[in-house]
């Protein structure tokens, strides 16, 4: 198959946008239209549709878009033929996710490709450490810093059936307390701060890498956890792509959830209460701008006052190239890696990140980048190739970073730029557009450091009631935070269960 495009599994849509029934200001009406209502259909809402759905309530998930996914949506963004995924393109932490764990959606067309080697990190002069399957083949490229990889990875990756439930979740008293408290340690570390367990520019720098997903300077406190779950998640389940696009997981997750009765209603961009259909429960996968927009006159003078202090992180600049070959990449593991990281050395990353944070422009970002076509041949014509990357920018940045990526990808890919065929590019503002959570630029949901780690979006007794009886969010603002696993849909619709329909 040469061009996958935008494909669904059969899943029936029905649009409306008129004939929407006014939303239940008390949410106790009877009888309502539905027992629960979730807006928006990122990976989030479709948890949260599910696990309403899975218990035989009338559910209806509502998108503002043509297509459901929020960022799990793919398309031809470039040239006919090639399929780029526009927002995320590989997910560890979906098949790390203890709630899809539990679904079928294999059977709803969800095939998983495994690159082997989940992520590379290229040095200047041609090497690069490696993330492998295991810790042994990982600590086995990092020379004299494998021992201090093995130490502080083992344990961890053994500990990870207790750990998942932990940390993706909310705050609460853990099961396995020791477990929590030998993980809490290093993860609420600044990634500074552990660096020191490794020696070598190889150890340093893959390391550093990893704590770059935090999206925030590698010396804030708490971002060793982001890079520490990502590597236990390599070593677990690793870090794998859908063949055929990041929509096949959200088209999984949709006819999956039409299979159990729910509806889903596209094409319908809610901007006020009075537009919904009255349910008991209404769960939100919005962030915290998004719900003062929507329904301010809803909530209460504190909560809206913690809603107004909530902050978002940096943004991304990103772009997708249509390639006349593969990456030529001068390290040999880098390709063979799913996922690239080109940041050098683990003093470089710092410094740019730190720019980055202060509203600055290094001229050598770090880059994340994924080359899906290398592993799933459905991405692009044969002979021809995909690549995805992007780059941290201020929150709320316009400036073109074309020249900066391009440069950086170059830099250890010398020859890149003869084969690029076409590019597409997103800002920051354009980001935005396309997926309103992305406030600014920013993929998280919000800022995911100290202060806001436990707390997001509001202290609360439970992070996903908002102030408002009936009405939850379950969007990436609230624990565990941003990423492709749907925990924060599960754990709003749990709580939602509870309170409003009291089932356990």
């Amino acid at each position: 198959m040469k061009s996958c495009g935008i494909t669904t599994f059969g899943y029936v849509i029905n649009r409306h946008s008129q004939n929407l029934t006014r939303h239940s200001q008390t949410m106790t009406r009877q009888p309502t239209d539905y027992d629960a209502v979730v807006l928006g259909s990122g990976p989030n809402g479709l948890s949260a549709a599910i696990t309403l759905q899975q218990q035989g309530l009338s559910v209806l998930l509502i998108e503002g878009r043509d297509e459901v996914g929020g960022g799990l949506r793919s398309a031809e963004l470039t040239l006919p033929g090639f399929t780029h995924d526009i927002c995320s393109a590989i997910h560890p932490m979906a098949a790390a996710s203890p709630f899809f764990n539990t679904l079928p959606l294999h059977k709803y067309g969800l095939e998983w490709i495994d690159p082997g080697i989940a992520a590379a990190h290229p040095f200047d002069g041609g090497t690069a450490a490696i993330l492998g399957g295991s810790v042994d083949q990982t600590a086995e490229g990092l020379g004299r810093d494998g021992h201090a990889y093995r130490r502080l990875m083992t344990p961890l990756v053994k500990d990870w059936p207790k750990l998942a439930p932990e940390l993706l979740g909310p705050l609460h008293f853990p099961a396995h307390p020791l477990s929590m408290a030998a993980f809490g340690w290093k993860g609420l570390s600044a990634s500074t701060w552990l660096a020191r367990r490794f020696g070598t520019k190889e150890g340093r720098g893959l390391w550093g890498g990893m704590a770059a997903h935090s999206i925030q300077p590698l010396t804030n406190l708490s971002t060793s956890a982001i890079g520490l779950v990502l590597m236990i998640a390599a070593h677990v389940n690793g870090w794998p792509l859908p063949k055929g696009g990041a929509n096949r997981i959200a088209d999984a997750l949709a006819s999956y959830f039409i299979s159990l009765g729910g509806k889903i209603s596209t094409g319908t961009y809610i901007q006020k209460m009075s537009q919904l259909p009255s349910s008991r429960a209404l769960l939100l996968d919005l962030t915290p701008r998004q719900l003062l927009q929507l329904g301010g006159h809803h909530w209460s003078s504190l909560y809206k006052w913690q809603l107004e202090r909530y902050r978002y992180g940096m943004g991304v600049f990103k772009i997708d190239w249509a390639l006349d070959g593969c990456i030529p990449f001068t390290a040999p593991g880098c390709r063979q890696a799913g996922t690239v990281h080109l940041g050098n050395t683990l003093e470089e990353m710092v410094a740019s990140e730190a720019l980055t944070a202060k509203g600055g422009y290094p001229e050598q970002p770090f880059v994340l980048l994924a080359q899906q076509s290398a592993f799933d041949p459905t991405r692009a014509p044969q002979g021809k190739h995909t690549a995805w990357a992007y780059c941290h920018v201020p929150n709320g940045s316009q400036k073109d970073r074309t020249e900066a990526i391009e440069r950086q990808v170059e830099r250890f890919a010398p020859g890149f730029r003869e084969r690029i065929l076409a590019r597409h590019v997103m800002n920051t503002a354009q980001l935005e557009e396309y997926n309103p959570n992305y406030i600014g630029g920013d993929i998280n949901g919000g800022v995911i450091d100290l202060g806001q780690l436990f707390t997001r979006p509001a202290l609360r007794s439970s992070p996903y009631r908002t102030s408002e009886k009936g009405i939850y969010i379950c969007s990436s603002s609230t624990p565990p935070g941003g990423g492709v696993h749907g925990m924060c849909g599960y754990h709003a619709a749990r709580r939602a269960l509870k309170d409003v329909f009291q089932l356990p």
